[in-house]
């Protein structure tokens, strides 16, 4: 531990134990702790290195007038010293351990109401049980019934913390096998077991008229230690517990179905749970049977065949009823009967379809010897939910029971949404393509429908994506489909809300990067009809808008590039006066992506090749790398990462037809486009940046240019500017008297001590403000502000922690 620490800590200790110092805030208490822990993880015996904290300790075990926050802080730290066998011993010779961990005590301070002291209570006993000694101490001061009764407690935190502290000890201390039950624990383990067994039958079952929010606490202890329980531990549970569960089964508590069907999965090996399987898919609520076959399915990770059936049923079944696609065979009245029962309410009815849409991907990949239809099918059903929801069926067709349903769907936007989503999960679903102009149709039909909102349209654009990436054949995309898809296209890009034209203008971006949509003749809507929306959109008065235009732009770039037309050439003019002028980073930002997309495309290229590239760069690097947004100037300098890897490409290709030789001055070697081009002056600009990570970057850069050029003997000269990183760089090289004049490049790499700057640039000012050293000032600033003559009463004390 750093002498400085051990120097500063005690005085820590002591205002902490001083009631009458101003109390640092729950953070610094938090960090403090924090920082204890990683030093008595590290090794350190806090109980030898620090007696300050025992002293601290004991200090509060015999003022429990403290604040709750301070007491509370303290019964942590105990449980953190505890934790070893020798701070569990120094706090026992202090009488301390006894003292702290003493309920009656706090209730007799009346501070046990205070859940931030019931917190600290159960989170420091979590950290002492990890050796027997802890555990003794636990089980012969009756803790256990304490820790049963908050199980339940009002303050959610707390029967948390509760529930986690049970398992934690029951977990920890169970035998594997009945074998290794007769340990050295068993006294202490067979304690446990039966009270908390006990514990979950009484308090399982609600009793005449109470809540069953005791009931559901109780349920979640008890699928917490199923699911990590070894057979032996199970099995006692479960013996213990069956009747209780069978009983709680039929009652049929709705509010208890996944809880219950929690710990039937989390045992589900056990014929204890494997039997009440039976009883939870026979309930007559179709919403918990839904909730009940969803569960099953998405948590077993064993397949029984007759349950998985019933599961596979269960939730087609209303899909079936309201569709009246055929995904299943006869369905009994009692059924139609169930469904109806259920449009009484219409917020659980929305629930339960919305739980059988979320099944169908999993549905659809079911073996034929279980799913009762097609695939497709089911497709098919969640299409014509989605035309319901859509108003696209008309009400007067329908009546009684169907006009009913219809009344509960239309509008739905829970249901749209949610079958939106399951249509881009349902894209891979064998014999997809059988379904795509179903599929695309809907999906179009929402985007025209004007009560469609931003996100309805974002879904329908994202679940088309995903349709057409999965057809190869685009003949299978009838011509009034396209024409439809280019309206309500065109339509949306003008639309006043800005969230529907960023949609629409991602939408044909990413359009363009579908693979069998690449060429021109398969091209779903042509880059005649794209390319005038996408330019219109840089002109956008909302900058998102702006932003997805130009990465879409960058999505199109392709052969047709390479032609430089005065359409090209405009475009570009445009997108370099938005990084001169957009006052929004977003905008400017894609700018400068725009051109790393670019570099990339014709990287295998000279880049003298590409004119109006090549003049583009020059303003790119210099406009981007004085721009205030840093995310900006990150983005430049990746542009002139690739710069740099592609000059030095050329430069071994350049040497390897024998151009130079070391200490050359070269004048034409591809390298000395770097200079040309503006990119040392991009970097040392960036070098002096107030952006860390853009100053890193820069550095970053900069050795490896004096890496691959300086160790090669290659001499270049730079003619610093006269502005003020250049002064600045002039005075780090000792030329004061010579701004602005020449130097040569590896000369003044060399000179910038470019490694150790590298170092600083990586530390964040982390390791100096947040330092534990720094934590532990300002606890001492602020019991050190009590008495401040200058100091108002009352005046409130804020410090900068971390």
């Amino acid at each position: 531990m750093d002498e400085e620490i051990g120097t500063l800590l005690p005085g820590v200790c002591k205002v902490l134990a001083d009631s009458s110092k101003p109390l640092p805030d729950d953070t610094s208490l938090e960090k403090l702790l924090d920082r204890l822990t990683e030093l008595s993880e590290a090794g350190v015996s806090l109980a030898k290195s620090c007696p300050c904290l025992l002293d601290l300790i004991s200090a509060m075990a015999s003022n429990p007038t403290s604040d709750p926050s301070i007491l509370s802080f303290a019964l942590k730290l105990s449980g953190l010293i505890a934790a070893t066998k020798d701070g569990f011993t120094a706090l026992q010779e202090r009488l301390a351990i006894e003292v702290i961990f003493s309920v009656q005590r706090w209730k007799d301070a009346k501070l046990w109401d205070d859940p931030c002291i019931r917190i600290g209570w159960i989170h420091g006993l979590n950290r002492m049980l990890v050796h027997p000694k802890a555990l003794s101490f636990f089980v012969q001061s009756g803790f256990i019934k304490t820790l049963l009764q908050l199980q339940g407690d009002t303050s959610m935190f707390v029967s948390s913390a509760a529930n986690q502290l049970l398992a934690h000890i029951l977990l920890s201390i169970q035998p594997e096998e009945e074998a290794h039950a007769n340990s050295n624990l068993s006294a202490e383990y067979s304690t446990v077991v039966l009270q908390l067994s006990n514990h979950i039958k009484e308090s399982m079952v609600p009793k005449e008229g109470a809540l069953v929010d005791g009931s559901l606490q109780i349920l979640k202890l008890l699928a917490l230690i199923l699911a990590q329980a070894h057979h032996f531990l199970q099995d006692q549970l479960l013996k213990s517990v069956a009747a209780s569960l069978e009983v709680l089964v039929e009652a049929g508590y709705s509010k208890l179905t996944l809880p219950l069907m929690d710990v039937i999965m989390a045992g589900y090996s056990h014929d204890v749970t494997s039997r009440l399987l039976s009883p939870m898919f026979k309930n007559n609520n179709l919403v918990d049977l839904v909730h009940a076959a969803a569960a099953f399915l998405n948590r077993s990770h064993v397949r029984d065949s007759v349950y998985t059936c019933q599961a596979v049923r269960i939730l087609l079944l209303p899909l079936h009823l309201l569709t009246e696609h055929l995904l299943l065979e006869a369905v009994p009245d009692n059924h139609h009967v169930m469904m109806a029962e259920q449009l009484k309410n219409k917020s659980k009815f929305i629930s339960m379809i919305c739980v059988c849409l979320r099944s169908t991907p999993q549905l659809v990949f079911m073996p034929a010897d279980v799913l009762p239809c097609p695939p497709t099918m089911i497709v098919l059903s969640v299409v014509t939910l989605l035309r319901t929801c859509s108003g696209a069926t008309s009400p007067t067709l329908l009546s009684g029971f169907k006009k009913e349903n219809f009344k509960c769907i239309v509008s739905s936007r829970k249901v749209q949404k949610c079958a939106l989503e399951m249509l881009v999960s349902l894209s891979g679903t064998p014999g997809a393509t059988n379904t795509i102009k179903e599929v695309c149709d809907v999906l179009i039909q929402n985007m025209n429908n004007p009560d469609s909102d931003p996100t309805v349209l974002q879904k329908s654009y994202k679940a088309l994506i995903h349709w057409l990436s999965v057809c190869t054949d685009q003949s299978s995309f009838p011509q009034q489909l396209r024409e439809e898809l280019l309206m309500a296209v065109k339509k949306r890009a003008c639309d006043p809300r800005w969230e529907m034209r960023d949609s629409t203008v991602e939408f044909l971006g990413q359009l363009l990067c579908i693979p069998s949509l690449k060429s021109a003749d398969e091209a779903l809507l042509n880059e005649h009809c794209t390319s005038p929306l996408l330019r219109e959109a840089l002109q956008d008065p909302e900058s998102y808008v702006r932003a997805s235009a130009i990465s879409a732009l960058a999505r199109s770039l392709g052969p047709s590039w390479e032609q430089g037309t005065e359409l090209q050439a405009d475009t570009v003019g445009h997108l370099l006066d938005i990084l001169r002028e957009d006052t929004e980073g977003f905008a400017r930002r894609a700018v400068v992506r725009f051109f790393i997309a670019w570099l990339d495309t014709y990287s295998s290229t000279p880049l003298s090749n590409h004119s109006i590239l090549l003049e583009s760069i020059r303003v790119v690097l210099s406009q981007g790398s004085l721009d205030l947004d840093w995310e900006v100037k990150m983005n430049t300098l990746e542009l002139v990462e690739i710069l740099l890897k592609d000059a030095f490409s050329e430069h071994r290709r350049y040497c390897a037809n024998g151009h130079t030789q070391a200490g050359d001055s070269i004048v034409d070697s591809p390298l000395s486009s770097l200079v040309n081009q503006g990119i040392f002056s991009v970097l040392l600009r960036s070098l002096l940046d107030c952006d860390r990570p853009v100053a890193l970057k820069a550095c970053e850069l900069l050795i490896r240019i004096r890496d691959k050029c300086c160790s090669a003997g290659v001499l270049m000269s730079y003619e610093l500017l006269e502005q003020e990183w250049g002064k600045e760089i002039s005075k780090l090289l000792k030329k004061e008297g010579n701004e602005g004049g020449l130097v040569e490049v590896c000369e003044m790499l060399a000179s910038l001590d470019l490694d150790d700057r590298r170092v600083l640039l990586s530390q964040s000012s982390d390791h100096i403000q947040n330092s534990f050293q720094s934590l532990l000032q300002d606890i001492l600033k602020t019991g050190a502000t009590i008495g401040a003559k200058d100091q108002d009463d009352g005046q409130e004390v804020i410090v900068d922690c971390y």
